[in-house]
């Protein structure tokens, strides 16, 4: 491989949509490999156009404190579980089975946390209630 195909290899599988799966997370044991997003670009975009994903990987978004968050599912083709986190990564609040929102003519619904969180995990929808997530779980994580 050229040293120029590979310095553009990275950008190439950005624009792919290609997922860049860097860490681990664990809740009661059901551990995820990880895309973790932590600055605004990558937030907005999240898990925009992806059209399908494997029941072990999931998106982790990283905030600098804990605020009532709120996530849509606009261009989300994939139903997911939204899993807020608190400051301690104590799981907050669930929004389970959010149907993906290709409407073009007005605005998606709004899926809010309860509680503040500063730790977002979206999986696969039906997850959540699968492995008996609850309130009060810990997100345990090992980012890379």
């Amino acid at each position: 491989m050229t040293k120029r195909f590979t310095c553009l290899l990275p950008l190439i599988l950005l624009l792919a949509g290609c997922p860049r799966i860097n860490s681990t997370v664990t809740i009661k044991g059901t551990q995820f490999n990880v895309e973790v997003v932590d600055d605004d670009q990558s937030r907005a975009m999240g898990l925009m156009y992806r059209r399908s994903m494997d029941d072990d990987v999931g998106m982790l978004f990283l905030f600098p404190d804990a605020e009532p968050r709120s996530f849509w599912m606009k261009n989300t083709l994939i139903p997911l579980d939204i899993l807020y986190f608190d400051q301690h990564r104590k799981l907050v609040s669930i929004s389970a089975n959010t149907p993906p929102c290709k409407n073009t003519t007005s605005r998606c619904p709004s899926y809010p946390s309860k509680k503040p969180a500063k730790y977002v995990l979206e999986i696969n929808a039906g997850l959540s209630e699968q492995y008996g997530f609850e309130p009060g779980d810990e997100l345990l994580m090992e980012l890379k």
